[in-house]
């Protein structure tokens, strides 16, 4: 359980107590279970059951109820691919990759912050300077979750359970013939070959991004007649009409 869930249940069990107390208290609402009114009885019992069963759902839904992970069409914000990658992050023979695709998702996320604190600082945002560096930043940012769901569709195409089957079938030779095991092996190899590029891109846009900082951090020292002539914008413009001519 991740701190923010276990914040959230403990938040819930203190407001149960809380409400308990409150209503059960006899120096505060003082509803008596067991007194002489029998309406006070019922309130008490009542109030009793349903904290009981607000608690026991709020526990199941923040403990055991798995989360919703949106079908890759729908997927579009940061928390959405964090999620649907999440799910993946258990299976055997992907660990690695989902482990690497959440930690560069994590790091895109904070390197948008910074880089945004950084042009605030440096330039008004009407500035034309401003907005050249705001493009780039949103374009090399869709190409980043391009990849991502580039990842996704591979995995929702070839089941993330045949990942893990296979992955044990390597080490019990004889279940299948030579020819059957090799055909697996190339197709298990082209899937993983295609999330390795996906990541290898990501990775080298992560790069660009910390290149394309230190430059911004550097401006007061340079002297470039226009962002445009900045190495770094160069590199990742180039990076992103390979990507668009890789792509049609």
């Amino acid at each position: 359980m991740n701190s923010a869930k276990a914040v959230k249940l403990l938040g819930l069990i203190i407001g149960i107590v809380v409400l308990n107390i409150a209503v059960l208290s006899p120096g505060l609402l003082g509803v008596e279970i067991g007194g002489d009114s029998v309406l006070e009885t019922a309130s008490g019992i009542t109030l009793l059951v349903v904290s009981f069963l607000v608690l026991l759902y709020g526990s199941y839904t923040l403990l055991i109820k798995p989360p919703y992970v949106p079908p890759v069409r729908e997927v579009r914000t940061h928390e959405d691919y964090v999620a649907a990658l999440a799910q993946f992050r258990n299976v055997k023979g992907l660990k690695k990759e989902i482990a690497l695709a959440l930690d560069q998702l994590d790091r895109i996320d904070k390197k948008k912050d910074t880089l945004l604190d950084v042009l605030e600082q440096r330039f008004d945002p009407s500035e034309l300077s401003y907005k050249k560096f705001i493009s780039v930043i949103d374009e090399v940012r869709k190409l980043f979750y391009l990849n991502i769901r580039g990842i996704l569709n591979k995995l929702s195409v070839f089941d993330a359970q045949e990942f893990a089957s296979f992955a044990g079938q390597q080490h019990k030779p004889g279940l299948f013939s030579n020819r059957l095991v090799q055909e697996k092996a190339a197709l298990y190899q082209e899937y993983m070959a295609h999330m390795s590029g996906y990541l290898g891109v990501n990775e080298e846009i992560l790069l660009k991004l910390d290149k394309l900082l230190l430059e911004i951090s550097l401006l007061g020292s340079t002297d470039y007649r226009d962002v445009d002539d900045m190495p770094c914008m160069k590199e990742i413009d180039q990076l992103i009409k390979q990507t668009k001519f890789y792509k049609q």
